[in-house]
């Protein structure tokens, strides 16, 4: 049994699957939507959901921490100012998974992720 296991590793080492991580969700708050395969979804989803709570209270320390997750500045600061109004009143779920058809090249189960609202 899987339980309490902690995260997917994705088949990579520790270095790249967190900078892996982080790309995503600079480019999922960015373009608000992207195309990955499943698995990453779901570690993306997982993550960027903290990086958005985190974004609700509006003070230094959240961007610095926040910065940690994310690697462009301008990024965070559109999730300062234009994201998290929109989920102010949301008390969580704000990204959304969707199944997509498999990649051609390799069959590999691909989902879009994107942000509610």
């Amino acid at each position: 049994m899987r339980h309490r296991m902690g995260l997917r590793k994705l088949g990579r080492p520790t270095d790249h699957r967190l900078s892996m991580i982080r790309n995503q969700i600079t480019d999922l708050l960015r373009y608000e939507k992207i195309r990955t395969t499943e698995a990453k979804a779901r570690e993306l989803r997982r993550e960027a959901e903290k990086v958005i709570t985190l974004s609700k209270t509006n003070d230094v320390h959240h961007r610095r921490l926040a910065l940690t997750k994310v690697f462009d500045p301008r990024v965070v600061q559109k999730l300062f100012d234009e994201l998290a109004p929109r989920f102010a009143d949301r008390p969580g779920g704000y990204t959304r998974l969707i199944k997509l058809m498999p990649r051609k090249s390799d069959g590999a189960p691909m989902a879009q992720v994107e942000l509610v609202l």
